[in-house]
């Protein structure tokens, strides 16, 4: 029989956290670079050190979400990237990090 412990009883949020900042990160990545000075929000260096530090020392030390301090500031970050930047950036593209009109030809909307 196999004997699991686990000594955080959060592990599920920790888990659920690091997974939310890894697809904020990803997403940030994917995006154009022009796109975030289009829609006035910060560059996209910015927000890959600030995700990627996030990540990083979640991953690196640990995510605990009850007493972790720069757990919480990096949630902050994230929360802050995936509601106020990703809608921007995507109402500027088409939501898959391209510019233009998905239903647009050489010469305009088919």
């Amino acid at each position: 029989m196999l004997y699991f412990e686990v000594r955080n009883p959060f592990w599920w949020l920790a888990a659920a956290i690091i997974l939310f900042k890894a697809f904020a990160f990803v997403d940030a990545a994917t995006r154009r670079e022009d796109a975030y000075r289009a829609a006035d929000k910060k560059t996209k260096p910015f927000w890959l050190v600030v995700l990627g530090l996030s990540l990083g020392l979640d991953l690196l030390f640990g995510a605990n979400p009850v007493t972790g301090f720069l757990t919480l500031i990096g949630l902050v970050a994230s929360i802050v990237y995936m509601v106020d930047v990703r809608p921007a950036i995507k109402q500027l593209t088409d939501g898959r990090g391209r510019g233009g009109n998905r239903n647009a030809g050489p010469y305009g909307p088919w």
